[in-house]
């Protein structure tokens, strides 16, 4: 499960322009690339601040924020990619950051 290569699928707005794509050699290298999206735009909106914080509900809302989010995640049984949506990405970060909680 570890080294399951995952490939995002983003659009930030309406404008269909706005798509993009990132790829993870892992789903946990994924949800930290998310965790750096958000962060880089809370930077963008608080530039005068050294230390921003935030919580699993703000991640969410980022999230839920983006015009669309989906997961590509290649499983070597089939040797395919099966897609998962922005629910199963949600779940997926909150195991994720409890992992690095601990």
């Amino acid at each position: 499960m570890a080294n399951r290569h995952t490939i995002i699928l983003m659009q930030t707005s309406h404008n269909r322009a706005t798509r993009t794509f990132m790829d993870y050699e892992s789903i946990s290298q994924a949800m930290d690339g998310i965790c750096a999206l958000y962060e880089r735009k809370l930077k963008e909106l608080n530039p005068a601040m050294r230390n921003i914080t935030y919580d699993i509900e703000d991640l969410y809302n980022f999230i839920d924020g983006l015009a669309d989010l989906s997961a590509l995640v290649y499983d070597h049984s089939i040797q395919a990619y099966l897609p998962n949506d922005r629910q199963w990405i949600r779940q997926r970060m909150l195991n994720h950051l409890r992992k690095l909680a601990h």
